[in-house]
């Protein structure tokens, strides 16, 4: 998945906006105020997806291009190389992932303007 259409995909989710609050080379999308994907868009050769703990330690194990978030907590966010062994399908779905975890977390009166904007 290149920039465009990892991009693309984020913003086709519901309640997500992009920003770069670290700098003009890191673009950030938040769903509801809250940071759920994060890339360097000059070398975007990673993005930091937030993940189940558990779920990101297996992932870690099983793939070579997943590893513990880069200066983010290690238990709770994985880096995904974009051009490591992360099938583009596998590559989506923790995208979902990182945005329904993140979502799940809001508060009751954003979770249900949430589901409106769905």
């Amino acid at each position: 998945m290149n920039i465009e259409e990892y991009r693309n995909f984020c913003l086709a989710m519901p309640g997500v906006t992009e920003g770069f609050p670290f700098g003009p080379e890191t673009m950030v999308f938040k769903v509801m105020d809250k940071m759920f994907a994060l890339t360097n868009i000059e070398t975007y050769d990673f993005v930091n997806l937030k993940c189940d703990p558990e779920r990101a330690v297996t992932l870690r194990e099983e793939y070579e291009g997943i590893s513990p978030g880069w200066h983010m907590n290690k238990v709770h966010w994985n880096s995904v190389k974009t051009s490591a062994d992360v099938e583009n399908e596998l590559f989506k779905e923790l995208i979902r992932h990182s945005y329904e975890l993140v979502a799940s977390s809001l508060p009751k009166k954003l979770r249900t303007e949430l589901s409106l904007l769905s």
